[in-house]
């Protein structure tokens, strides 16, 4: 990583992008389903949504609702997902920054459902990889970095030449153990407490440009 005047400069040939908080704005629907999930199933809903984040839904089923079987809960909770995109919008910067990088050197790698992530992507007006990874592709959630390993194999990408770029503590946790560094987004409230190489509050202040002649893959700029 070259800093120069506070401007840190990463060469990678891949970006791997979480999906809520980074690319799209699902947070206030999200916690709109999840509190009339709980309260349909006897879970305190402020509890439910404080642990939500950076979770696969048959993890936060298992910690919350322990009452519950988890896998038919989780599937309770993502069909309520599937169903509802209202107020689902793009963050800023997040389409022209995927429409900066190369193609074919970035996907998503979420720890939501397969059908929600597709879901929210289209309904944000954002391009849906052709393959990205989901909680049903892992046997384990974030912090476990299996996600963003499988991530870098989609795109056939060594791990250390992988960009992660996540607003969850759990996310970042999972970069750092994949080898992998990350950009943390921080919104300017409770932001993630494990830091990357570097911390943006959105993706407008990310910009990506050509690797030097003869380096190999990109440049992806970031200053606050």
């Amino acid at each position: 990583m070259d800093e120069t005047a506070g401007v840190a400069r990463l060469r990678c040939s891949a970006v791997l992008f979480d999906l809520d908080g980074v690319l799209v704005d699902s947070h206030p629907t999200i916690e709109r389903i999840l509190r009339e999930w709980a309260i349909a199933n006897a879970v305190d809903p402020d509890v439910a949504v404080a642990e939500s984040q950076g979770r696969r839904d048959v993890d936060l089923v298992a910690l919350v609702a322990p009452h519950l079987n988890a896998e038919e809960g989780a599937r309770e909770l993502i069909a309520r997902e599937a169903a509802d995109f209202d107020g689902i919008r793009a963050l800023p910067g997040a389409a022209e920054l995927l429409a900066a990088l190369p193609p074919g050197s970035w996907t998503v790698v979420t720890s939501g459902a397969r059908a929600v992530a597709r879901g929210r992507l289209a309904a944000a007006g954002l391009p849906v990889p052709e393959d990205f990874v989901a909680a049903e592709d892992v046997a384990d959630g974030k912090p476990d970095p299996e996600c963003y390993l499988r991530g870098a194999r989609l795109l056939g990408a060594d791990p250390a030449d992988c960009l992660v770029v996540e607003d969850a503590e759990a996310g970042l946790l999972a970069a750092r153990a994949a080898g992998m560094r990350a950009i943390a987004v921080d919104k300017g409230a409770v932001g993630p407490r494990v830091l990357g190489e570097g911390r943006i509050d959105d993706l407008r202040q990310l910009a990506v440009e050509a690797a030097e002649t003869g380096g190999s893959g990109f440049v992806v700029k970031t200053a606050r």
